[in-house]
């Protein structure tokens, strides 16, 4: 599994105090089990709720294609909600 970012956003959502991750630590969340479903369709992109550094988070991200192959491009994050904490915990009961 491959992923890519823009390097700026990665840097500004490590500062912002309600994230305080950047997307290289984010990657954790591929490592764990994670609850995933379809954000949206145009452009089409996922999200995935999983635990990266002992807290629940939230990702975006869409799949691309280069010279390579397929790739993750992330998008955003955040820490989960309430309501996201819970659907990731009614799917892994």
């Amino acid at each position: 599994m491959r992923f890519k970012y823009d390097p700026s956003k990665s840097r500004e959502i490590k500062t912002n105090p309600k994230r305080e991750i950047d997307f290289d630590e984010a990657q954790e969340i591929f490592s764990h089990f994670y609850y995933e479903s379809r954000k949206r369709d145009d452009p089409l992109q996922y999200r995935v709720i999983g635990w990266v550094k002992g807290q629940l988070f939230s990702l975006i991200y869409e799949v691309r294609d280069d010279a390579e192959g397929e790739y993750y491009h992330l998008v955003t994050l955040w820490k989960s909600t309430k309501e996201e904490g819970e659907l990731y915990a009614g799917h892994y009961r």
